[in-house]
């Protein structure tokens, strides 16, 4: 099996610089004086052009080194880190993910960007850097860098030479090169690194900037840096030894703090593993619950108690290996939050209202695969909340709001099923707009009566939108709908609720993975269904006395209370008579924030199932009652009801019947 490619690898790594320098860009917005994440960045976009320059992304390199040096002279003091220049870096940032991911990238795109970075680095250096600027002229200090790669840099992709020309840019240079440790002719390794370096600068720069060019090699090579300049107390701080094996084990302190703090930060028992790597061994699993299955049904056939005992006890230790493997899928929904920042800022930007975000809950954690299919909807209900619901400081401060719009997105775990809310302190719906529109697109009729929680689904409708004009933003009645497709497909549920000049709340329900469930496996005629477990409340009989009561109301009184059902027999047109016992399997359903029971009516209950969920085939796709299938251990299938859909089409047969007389 051959290695990872090393540009795949490259790429993995720029993307988590690119998260980084991103998150520090946006968080410098807010905190300019910040010293600490003008460092961050800048050490991000310094590893990021080493890096690129390894691997050969040479035009990632030469345009990432404009930016570097931007922050260059904002850490020096000579620029101030203004708004406008985190805008222009981050604008920046998105044609280096280009040149990273290999996408076309626009040469005079590029230009155009260098050519605003340029202009807004020459605007932001004034009055404000002028301390930091008093301190760079106090004077010169020179320096005496001694290092040294490992034997296997050049293998790596590690190159000497760029080095020496980073030091050269810092001031005056005198190189000298150590060749103690080269062997005899017969001995050499042609591809190892035998030289080092002995490095005699006279620079303005201090340390931190003499480190910051070995920053990408640092954690492997041999450093020593020796201020010719302080007084010999101070010297002594540096331990410099010309022997191999002190060169290999001690180096100066400051570069063994940095070492040790970049330890803390990457160290820790991980492994990077491929997500395919998890799919597979997702479906290895899946496939050992069937077996797992069909073994359970042939012991529950025997009378061999070795068998049942072996069959009890695989149950057990797939049911551990189907919950590990779950724990392992599951990523923090952080991971998804923290991408929508840098939405909120191009936002606050085009639409020039101040927004802020919050977030709450970002370590509950999701299925990778949910979270990677939530990143659309989520963005286009943030986008919907920015544009249509809050308004503009005028107009917040008009109204006694605060000038600043506030978006808090918030996560928490209920049950088997995340609840993902999108708040907004804005206008809220405009519910006649919402009617008029509906009817001018005729979704529903003049004047006909709808629940709040109907009228405010209308927004999810295809084509629905109330903007007055088409932006880039909205108006083409595009998003919405799709947002309410994508989370349906993930047997999720949306719910929105609004507050007229207070804001609005959209809430998504989501099951935590997509893979294995709990069910409840019943029969319905000759059919056999899994309703999902987390929806099951109870299990009551239906006697014939009380079927044959309801009939016409579908009504049974539980503790006091009246909870409709739907007689699946019915419904799926079996075309069988009811068994004499009848069960009532009672769910639970969320519509509009309240609370609702159902029942569904089945012939028989066979007991639990853990639940290979297998999707439905195109054809069957559009059927609104099922959620996907699955393998029963006798191999046959069985049909995983979707319990929105089913409550919803019932509703719709019941008010055909009672419109019918």
């Amino acid at each position: 099996m051959s290695g990872q490619d090393p540009v795949e690898i490259f790429r993995q790594e720029a993307q988590e610089l690119f998260e980084d320098i991103e998150q520090g860009l946006l968080d410098l917005a807010h905190r300019p004086g910040d010293r600490d994440l003008v460092d961050a960045v800048f050490r991000g976009l310094h590893t990021l052009k080493g890096s690129g320059a390894m691997f050969g992304f040479d035009a990632l390199a030469a345009f990432t080194h404009h930016c570097e040096t931007a922050f260059d002279r904002v850490r020096k003091g000579e620029v101030a880190a203004t708004t406008e220049l985190v805008g222009a870096v981050l604008a920046c940032q998105d044609h280096m993910r280009a040149l990273a991911e290999g996408r076309p990238a626009e040469q005079a795109e590029g230009d155009a960007l260098l050519a605003e970075l340029h202009r807004v680095v020459a605007s932001a250096g004034g009055a404000e850097a002028a301390p930091a600027a008093a301190l760079v002229a106090s004077g010169l200090n020179t320096w005496r860098v001694k290092f040294s790669l490992p034997a296997n840099a050049l293998i790596n992709g590690a190159r000497p030479l760029p080095l020496l020309d980073e030091l050269r840019e810092l001031g005056e240079c005198t190189v000298v090169a150590v060749t103690d440790a080269i062997p005899d002719f017969d001995a050499l390794v042609p591809t190892q690194c035998h030289l080092a370096w002995d490095v005699t600068l006279v620079t303005k720069h201090g340390r931190d900037a003499i480190e910051d060019v070995f920053i990408f090699v640092i954690d492997d090579m041999t450093l020593e840096i020796q201020d010719l300049t302080a007084p010999v107390e101070a010297v002594a701080e540096v331990v410099v030894e010309a022997a191999p094996v002190a060169q290999a084990t001690q180096a100066a302190a400051p570069v063994e703090a940095a070492n040790e703090g970049r330890a803390a930060k990457t160290g820790g028992d991980t492994v990077r593993v491929p997500a395919e790597r998890l799919d597979e061994m997702m479906d290895r699993v899946g496939e050992l619950v069937i077996a797992q299955s069909r073994l359970k049904q042939l012991a529950a056939s025997s009378s061999d108690i070795a068998l049942r005992a072996v069959a009890e006890e695989i149950e057990r230790l797939a049911s551990e290996m189907r919950d590990t493997m779950m724990v392992v899928r599951m990523v923090p929904i952080a991971q998804l939050f923290g991408r929508f920042r840098r939405l909120i800022h191009d936002l606050a930007r085009d639409t020039g209202k101040t927004i802020e975000l919050s977030t709450e809950g970002e370590a509950t954690e999701l299925d990778k695969t949910v979270i990677e299919r939530l990143a659309d909807p989520l963005i286009h209900l943030i986008r919907n909340s920015a544009d249509h619901g809050l308004e503009t400081p005028e107009q917040r401060i008009a109204a006694g709001k605060p000038a600043a719009g506030h978006i808090v997105l918030a996560a928490r775990q209920s049950g088997a099923e995340v609840v993902i809310t999108i708040t907004d302190d804005g206008r809220g719906v405009d519910r006649a707009r919402v009617r008029a529109k509906a009817e001018e697109n005729g979704l529903i009729q003049p004047g006909q009566v709808l629940s709040d929680n109907e009228l405010l689904q209308l927004i999810f409708a295809p084509g629905f939108s109330t903007a007055a004009a088409i932006t880039n933003l909205s108006g083409r009645g595009v998003g919405m709908d799709v947002v309410k497709k994508t989370i349906e497909g993930l047997r999720g549920a949306i719910e929105i609720t609004s507050t007229p000049g207070h804001g609005s709340v959209v809430s998504l329900r989501i099951p935590l993975t997509l893979a294995i469930i709990d069910g409840l496996l019943v029969r319905v005629g000759t059919s056999r269904y899994v309703i999902p477990l987390s929806s099951v409340e109870e299990c009551v009989e239906l006697s014939v006395e009380q079927d044959i009561r309801s009939a016409g109301r579908s009504l049974i009184t539980l503790r006091d209370q009246l909870v409709p059902f739907i007689r699946l027999r019915q419904m799926f047109n079996t075309g069988l008579a009811p068994d004499p016992h009848q069960k009532i399997v009672v769910v639970s359903t969320s519509q509009s924030h309240a609370h609702e029971r159902v029942g569904l009516v089945v012939d028989q209950i066979l007991g639990d199932h853990q639940t290979v969920i297998k999707p439905l085939s195109p054809f069957h796709a559009d059927v609104g009652a099922f959620s996907g299938a699955t393998i029963l251990g006798d191999g046959g299938v069985a049909l995983i009801l979707d319990i929105g859909s089913l409550v919803a089409a019932g509703q719709r047969q019941d008010a055909q019947l009672r419109a019918a007389g």
